[in-house]
């Protein structure tokens, strides 16, 4: 069983490591999201990077059953082998939210429509800029009443 994920500022975005095999490339990654970021650099970067080796091997859908227990995070990026031996280091994002939730699809059918991706990679740079639109995103949809 996966450890629960404690101590995550709920604006933080959320990096698991499951690849352990180019420490040089991971330490490239954790830089590259440590660095200021919008559209002047003004914004300082928000992370919680998880690098245990209980993670490693772990799949997206083992990452993403372990975080659905946080209410509060709508995204995870996942540092995989396609991560670390990429020439970006795309990280693997991965939506958290769950088919099985109870919406009425009369109000929400563009949340429910299967056809749409729930990954996708993104290289580092861009994982706060993803982070925070995804991040809004059920707050919008939850805000709205039928």
């Amino acid at each position: 069983m996966l450890p629960e994920i404690v101590g995550r500022d709920e604006f933080a975005a959320l990096i698991i490591r499951t690849d352990y095999s180019d420490e040089a490339a991971w330490q490239a990654v954790v830089a590259a999201l440590r660095q200021p970021w919008g559209e002047y650099g003004e914004l300082e970067a928000h992370v919680h990077v998880i690098d245990d080796p209980v993670w490693a091997e772990v799949t997206p859908d083992d990452v993403l059953a372990a975080v659905r227990r946080d209410e509060d995070l709508s995204v995870v990026f996942v540092a995989d082998r396609v991560t670390m031996h990429s020439a970006h280091c795309a990280l693997l994002a991965c939506d958290v939210w769950d088919e099985e939730e109870d919406l009425d699809p009369m109000y929400y059918q563009e949340l429910i429509d299967a056809s749409l991706p729930h990954e996708f990679r993104t290289a580092p740079a861009a994982v706060h800029d993803v982070h925070a639109n995804l991040s809004i995103a059920p707050f919008s949809a939850t805000a709205v009443s039928p």
